[in-house]
């Protein structure tokens, strides 16, 4: 069993290490769709993802890329599955994802209020920091931008523009 679980949490860090092939800056485990990896039998592996929103077409690219990892490390058979419950939120983007998204010049999205009772109120903030120059002086250029789950924004200051990864 101790074993079992070594391999789980070595899978896991392998399927983890994947870069997201539309934020390739962003490994799947730092975006937070990776949900699991169970060795359900010997050479037999079961992956979770959860999409980024229903119907995201990466998660084709995403199985393709886990499974490849995992067959060139020894797993004859790769399983990836796709959780939808729970849902995936931006709150499961790690604290080093989003540092890694600011450097890379997309705004990350903001945290959610993790204190905020369930069905309570959401606090409201309506400025986008620019990645460039830290200004919170930016203006909405297109709801969508290269992905769905981003937005196009251009700060006032600097007039650079920059990718802003909605919060979900």
């Amino acid at each position: 069993m101790v074993t079992e679980t070594l391999l789980e949490e070595e899978l896991h860090r392998l399927a983890g290490s994947v870069p997201d092939p539309e934020l390739p800056v962003l490994t799947l485990d730092e975006l937070g769709v990776l949900r699991g990896v169970d060795v359900v039998a010997p050479g037999k592996v079961t992956v979770r993802l959860t999409p980024t929103y229903t119907g995201c077409p990466a998660i084709e690219a995403m199985s393709v890329d886990i499974e490849r990892v995992l067959h060139d490390h020894g797993i004859p058979e790769v399983s990836v599955v796709t959780v939808l419950s729970p849902a995936w939120s931006t709150n499961d983007i790690s604290a080093e994802g989003r540092r890694k998204l600011a450097e890379f010049g997309i705004a990350p999205p903001r945290p959610h209020n993790a204190t905020a009772p369930a069905g309570g109120p959401v606090p409201l903030t309506l400025s986008v920091r620019c990645p460039h120059c830290g200004s919170t002086d930016t203006e909405l250029l297109s709801r969508f931008s290269s992905t769905a789950c981003k937005a196009l924004r251009r700060c006032v200051t600097c007039r650079e523009p920059f990718d802003h990864f909605k919060e979900l």
